[in-house]
């Protein structure tokens, strides 16, 4: 016999600061674009696409934060 509890009602959702969490990925990759280019510049041996790649998660990440404070101001008038 099998006994089936009633479910739980599930949690509120928790409350973060989107576009801070995004803005610190944006910034970590810009960081990292930086690096790669004074490293190509100094000569290093560094492939291109790492160069590209870097700069696409910064040109995402700024559409991420874009997109984060027109939410959060549409859901801040509501």
């Amino acid at each position: 016999m099998h006994l089936v509890s009633p479910r739980r009602p599930d949690p509120p959702p928790l409350e973060t600061d989107d576009v801070a969490i995004i803005a610190a990925g944006t910034a970590a990759w810009f960081v990292a674009l930086v690096v790669v280019l004074v490293l190509s510049l100094a000569g290093r041996d560094v492939h291109d696409w790492w160069i590209e790649m870097c700069a696409a998660g910064t040109i995402l990440g700024l559409v991420g934060v874009s997109y984060c404070v027109r939410r959060r101001n549409a859901l801040a008038g509501r």
